[in-house]
């Protein structure tokens, strides 16, 4: 870092925050400040959309999934499509017609109270959990990245968030959004294409999909059916499906973007542009772990790639040991080198024989390397007691500080910042309203005059983050921040989803049985994390089909009961 990418940064996060306050300052009702005042245009709905799902950990994670597992996780994304044609026949004409703030407003009229009030309890659990993981993710890479210390980057973080969001509302993360998704899919793309052109000269774009393909990366499709495998094109399909309807048509955070749509028109369009947009989008960032891992063959990786974490277990006994590991590693990098020209000469040549013994080489080298990794994570595990010796989140943000110029490394940090505050802005932003419609004004003060209910939401933003920043430490210890939260949705989506499938569809089951059966089917789904080895995808499939199964037939019980009852 140097001068030049420290105001690239700074002047970047200042005119995000600066625009989204001057945009939508003055919002004194509900309506324009927690819908916006209805006023979006599609295309400004569906950035949105994108933006909020798109965070940090995006950008910092999933080209790290890529570079160590291959294309598969692209599959998680296959149900999205499908999942925004239902929602826009079903869910936008509803809330429309309704005129709601929230979604769970609509469940009251529905059921009743007590179950608006566990289906918005479980939604601010589940975000409350994800708000903390937003923020955690780009808060504990750059701060182990810049050297800064994680609580005030942290904090840092959370505050510049807080500014607008507190300020504006609805509108004004709607109208951030738009220009953060463009710094950061610009900003992506240049470290795409950076690794690119650094490759040797003459390596082809085609050639670069080839050897990732050779080298077992270009997985695309999985069609085995394994429900301990968390990314195949069933899990994908079924699964991801599930998730989305819960995400897309249950999570505020979601349902609060198109809510601000100018008509139903505008919404759905929001919706569906998303679908059709997001498993590129998605495609990409992936593809830009590829061209790292490509990158790699021809240039020293690192034997760990927090930096930070091995430097310091450097200043420990176990330094001459991993120094000694590290310099394995070089030497095998050059047979490594030798064996991917190699394979590159023969996918130029069509050679189908030398491409497979190439290949085997180069499966029994990396193999080699992976057991000189697992023995240097050891000995960092050894010398720095508790630490996570889980590098994948730092694959890309290494390559970016080590081999992007300067002027670029701070436009890739104001990337990672940008994203950071894009999402956690939209979820403090349904956090607050949730909180503010469905709790505070419908139980706690139900008379109070509109300003004071747009003053609430604003307290209620700051202690939300306030809260998100506390939780942020749990986050430590996850395997993949990608996957992580997307387990924390995973744990609640299904029990909301089935809740807003029996209300939208299944008139039979009324409000007694729908609450019994949520709450047992919650309990179920904390059981199968805890206790199974269940691919996670498939809690929101199972949490769904135990609150409808069951729902059903406690309603039937509840009404052979009643039959008797009056006799």
């Amino acid at each position: 870092m140097n001068l030049i990418d420290w105001i690239i940064l700074f002047t970047t996060l200042a005119l995000i925050v600066a625009y989204g306050t001057w945009r939508s300052r003055g919002s004194r009702n509900m309506d324009g400040y927690l819908l916006g005042n209805k006023s979006l245009p599609w295309w400004n709905v569906c950035l949105s959309i994108m933006a909020t799902q798109a965070s940090a950990i995006t950008f910092l994670s999933t080209p790290g999934q890529a570079y160590e597992d291959g294309m598969r996780f692209l599959q998680f994304y296959f149900g999205l499509p499908l999942a925004m044609v239902i929602l826009s026949i079903t869910a936008v004409p509803l809330y429309h017609r309704l005129k709601v703030y929230t979604a769970y407003e609509y469940l009251e009229t529905r059921f009743d109270l007590k179950t608006r009030s566990l289906a918005a309890f479980f939604f601010l659990m589940l975000r409350g959990l994800s708000v903390g993981i937003t923020i955690y993710a780009p808060s504990l890479i750059l701060s182990t990245i810049l050297n800064w210390n994680i609580n005030l980057t942290t904090i840092f973080i959370g505050t510049l968030v807080m500014i607008y969001t507190v300020s504006g509302g609805t509108k004004a993360v709607s109208m951030t959004q738009k220009y953060q998704l463009t710094i950061i899919m610009a900003g992506m793309i240049i470290a795409g294409l950076t690794a690119f052109y650094k490759l040797p000269n003459d390596i082809t774009f085609t050639e670069a999909f080839l050897l990732a393909g050779e080298m077992g990366k270009m997985n695309l499709i999985n069609v085995s059916f394994d429900l301990s495998d968390r990314y195949n094109i069933w899990s994908g399909l079924i699964g991801g499906l599930f998730l989305f309807l819960s995400y897309f048509g249950a999570d505020q955070s979601q349902v609060g973007r198109y809510l601000g749509g100018k008509s139903v028109a505008e919404s759905r369009l929001g919706l569906l542009f998303n679908g059709l947009l997001k498993v590129p989008m998605q495609f990409i960032i992936l593809y830009i772990g590829i061209l790292v891992f490509v990158f790699y063959q021809f240039h020293q990786a690192p034997v760990f790639h927090n930096q930070s974490l091995i430097l310091k277990a450097k200043q420990t006994e176990y330094a001459d040991k991993i120094i000694s590991l590290e310099s394995d590693y070089d030497k095998v990098f050059i047979d490594r080198k030798q064996e991917a020209e190699n394979l590159i000469g023969a996918i130029r040549k069509e050679d189908t024989k030398q491409i497979e013994e190439s290949r085997i080489s180069i499966d029994k080298i990396q193999a080699f390397e992976k057991a000189i990794r697992s023995e240097v994570k050891e000995q960092i595990a050894a010398a720095i007691p508790g630490a996570n010796t889980l590098d994948k989140d730092y694959v890309f943000i290494t390559f970016v500080m080590t081999y992007l110029p300067h002027g670029l490394i701070g436009l890739l940090l104001a990337v990672v910042f940008s994203a950071a505050m894009s999402s956690t802005a939209s979820e403090l932003n349904a956090l607050a309203s949730t909180t503010t419609v469905d709790i505070y004004k419908r139980s706690v003060r139900p008379q109070a005059e509109d300003y004071h209910y747009v003053l609430a939401s604003k307290w209620f933003t700051v202690g939300w983050a306030v809260f998100g920043m506390l939780f942020a430490s749990i986050a430590n210890q996850a395997e993949n921040l990608i996957q992580f939260v997307n387990i924390v949705g995973s744990i609640f989506y299904g029990t909301i989803l089935g809740i807003f499938l029996s209300a939208f569809y299944l008139k039979y089951i009324k409000s007694n049985a729908i609450f019994i059966a949520a709450i047992v089917a919650e309990a179920v789904i904390v059981y199968c994390y805890f206790f199974t080895k269940i691919a996670f995808l498939l809690y929101n499939i199972l949490g769904c089909l135990i609150v409808v199964v069951l729902g059903f037939a406690i309603q039937y019980v509840e009404n052979q009961f009643n039959k008797k009852a009056s006799r």
